[in-house]
């Protein structure tokens, strides 16, 4: 410092101004890089505790449907469940980390209304995709209990790919980030595929032929399962998940009291 101290003292006035003024510009600098570092960790993430099941949000797909889940709303709601049925933001085809932040009102809304210290998920299709974004980097990690996937495309589909690639313009900005090279997906599955906080389920029909190859669904760190090795051959089409008997029974296992395992045929 001293040293330092001399070498300014050596330099003309105008000359140490302006070393001066560099320097003070290189602390202003540093602190704000500092400041955007601290920002942008996440914030540490408080399991709930698992043996208190709390609402059941249900996330739809690409397209943002609801009707496609009434059968699965009805048999939780008639199993006692407190269930609600997010409704994405237009058309349902936008981009996911908007449908995000839908999804975060609905969580807040839903554990305002009944008080719960907690809430399980059901993501179908693209809706498991936009579940695993909230946990990740929407502070879902301290929130879900649970979150079980259907036919999510979690590592990405082919079909999404060949739209883009033969209509383009077919392919909005939800689809392109269903390809297995985008941005979205190549963050999420960097690292944990797993999100700390919920235990994670995820389920696929062999027979699926919009999620390409099915065991895209397959998130590691996760209870993984096609339908068919749990409860036998079968062809169920993506787009049946939510209402085919054997899913709902397989779902309702995942969010029972107990930690979920691997179910037997004798789940379905």
């Amino acid at each position: 410092m001293a040293h330092d101290g001399l070498v300014l003292r050596s330099l003309s006035p105008q000359r140490r101004r302006f070393v001066m003024v560099v320097i003070a510009m290189v602390s202003i600098t540093m602190v704000a890089l500092m400041a955007v570092v601290l920002r942008s960790r996440p914030d540490p993430v408080t399991p709930v505790p698992q043996s208190q099941p709390g609402p059941v949000l249900l996330v739809p797909g690409y397209g943002g449907s609801t009707s496609a889940l009434d059968v699965l709303a009805s048999s939780l709601s008639d199993a006692g469940r407190d269930v609600t049925v997010v409704s994405l933001a237009g058309d349902g085809t936008g981009d996911l980390r908007e449908q995000v932040e839908v999804m975060d009102e609905a969580v807040r809304a839903t554990v305002s209304r009944t008080g719960a210290a907690s809430v399980d998920v059901v993501g179908f299709s693209a809706g498991g995709v936009i579940a695993r974004e909230w946990v990740a980097n929407s502070g879902g990690g301290s929130v879900a209990r649970r979150v079980v996937t259907l036919g999510s495309p979690q590592h990405g589909t082919d079909v999404a790919t060949l739209a883009a690639a033969v209509t383009p313009s077919s392919c909005p900005t939800a689809c392109e980030q269903l390809k297995p090279d985008s941005d979205l997906l190549r963050s999420l599955n960097a690292g944990d595929e797993t999100p700390a906080g919920p235990v994670w389920v995820s389920m696929w029909s062999t027979s699926d032929q919009l999620v390409v190859p099915p065991e895209s669904a397959s998130l590691e760190g996760g209870v993984n399962f096609s339908v068919q090795s749990v409860c036998g051959p079968s062809e169920i089409e993506h787009g049946d998940l939510p209402r085919t008997p054997s899913v709902i029974a397989l779902t309702m296992f995942a969010l029972a009291d107990a930690v979920p395992v691997t179910p037997t045929a004798d789940d379905c």
